[in-house]
């Protein structure tokens, strides 16, 4: 083949290839799971703070987010358990065959199957239960080891033991 042969199957091959890459699902980087929360209509407030990554199929909707070690809280009567490992799949409003999240109540460990809004509400369902929240619980990431109570002094134990 002569080299003009050669260009004019080269172009429109590397056109092509321009174009699927333009067009394909973007991208997102370890640092922004919780604004793909929010592009799904689900607040960030679902998974704790300190990701440290996560893969997203945006076909398929399958999710994995990593931690950086198991994460257990309290908020009021509940006490929730993070794995370092959560997975689930992620469609609009909903996050559903939750895997890696637990709450305990009132003395019984449950997995937490599905995590979806209903209005203002976020649900959490347990399978044969469900408990629902003010969406406004959610506005933030709560922190390993005080939830969203975490005071000075709380937060100061928590960097001295990291």
């Amino acid at each position: 083949m002569d080299s003009s042969t050669i260009l004019r199957f080269l172009i429109p091959l590397a056109a092509t290839l321009c174009l699927i890459l333009v067009h394909s699902n973007p991208a997102y980087s370890d640092d922004d799971v919780y604004d793909v929360l929010q592009d799904y209509d689900l607040p960030v407030g679902i998974l704790p703070d300190g990701v440290i990554g996560f893969r997203l199929d945006r076909t398929t909707g399958k999710l994995s987010v990593s931690l950086s070690e198991n994460c257990s809280f309290s908020e009021g009567k509940y006490q929730l358990k993070y794995e370092s490992t959560v997975k689930g799949y992620l469609s609009s409003g909903k996050l559903s065959s939750l895997e890696g999240v637990s709450m305990k109540f009132p003395d019984v460990w449950m997995n937490i199957v599905e995590i979806f809004r209903r209005g203002e509400s976020i649900n959490f369902s347990v399978g044969a239960g469900k408990a629902a929240f003010p969406m406004e619980y959610f506005e933030e990431s709560p922190q390993c080891g005080c939830g969203m109570n975490c005071g000075p002094r709380q937060a100061r134990k928590l960097m001295a033991n990291s």
